[in-house]
């Protein structure tokens, strides 16, 4: 169920469609458990553009790497080490706060992504990316007004929404790494990494937020290494499916 490391495109896209499916997984946890209704429709709502962004991407990849698979084979027939997402995605929802920061973090980083993708070489990720563009500008208009909500709010929700952000600041060094994969099939994060930081600096500014000072940078989940907690989630998402192999409504 691997992608060659040579098939650069391939495997890039493979990348954020992972990215796509495991935040979307990570969202729809909170259905029922929202503070609000109106926030469980939202988050619910977020999880589905990006679960249809996910759907459009294994699409293909799929035809890039030949294999003619499934999403549902892409989904739930791999194993741990086979998924190239982001650690940060993975990430557990904790508080409300600590799902609040993950949103803001990465849906920052995909804006930027997705409109540099608006130019690529491959016109379906090129169509894909211009589609998901207007999505995740809603997710980044979400994801900062409930930053600033807090982090400008009481003193224990700024407290929280600080926490939230030192907890996860060190995972999003990998967002920015090049490698060969990504000098071959994509766009270098490397150079987004400033108009992000502008953007999230922008921000935590209003919010009365400090930006956490790095102190480490942990790294693996574009080559297939992982936290503890994705275990966890992959073994929830993937059961039905497992224990009912090839079943239909």
């Amino acid at each position: 169920m691997s992608v060659a490391a040579h098939d650069g495109i391939a495997v890039f896209t493979l990348r954020l469609a992972d990215d796509c499916l495991v935040l979307s997984h990570r969202l729809a946890q909170w259905s029922s458990r929202a503070p609000t209704l109106e926030e469980d429709v939202a988050l619910t709502n977020i999880a589905l553009d990006l679960l249809g962004q996910g759907r459009s991407l294994y699409a293909l990849a799929a035809g890039l790497d030949g294999s003619g698979r499934s999403e549902d084979e892409y989904a739930y027939g791999r194993d741990e080490r086979q998924f190239l997402n982001c650690q940060l995605v993975e990430q557990e929802n904790g508080d409300f706060a600590q799902t609040v920061a993950r949103q803001l973090l990465y849906s920052t980083f995909q804006q930027h992504l997705w409109s540099a993708l608006e130019a690529s070489r491959d016109e379906t990720l090129a169509a894909i990316a211009a589609k998901a563009l207007t999505e995740v500008r809603y997710h980044v208009d979400h994801a900062t007004r409930w930053t600033l909500r807090l982090g400008d709010g009481t003193v224990e929700s700024h407290e929280r929404m600080q926490a939230a952000l030192e907890r996860l600041w060190p995972y999003t060094a990998e967002l920015f790494e090049d490698d060969d994969v990504v000098a071959n099939g994509g766009v270098e994060p490397r150079l987004l990494r400033a108009a992000w930081e502008a953007d999230i600096d922008a921000v935590l500014t209003e919010a009365t937020l400090q930006r956490p000072e790095p102190a480490w940078a942990p790294s693996g989940g574009r080559r297939g290494i992982h936290t503890e907690s994705f275990g966890y989630m992959l073994a929830e998402m993937q059961h039905l499916h497992r224990c009912h192999p090839g079943a239909t409504w």
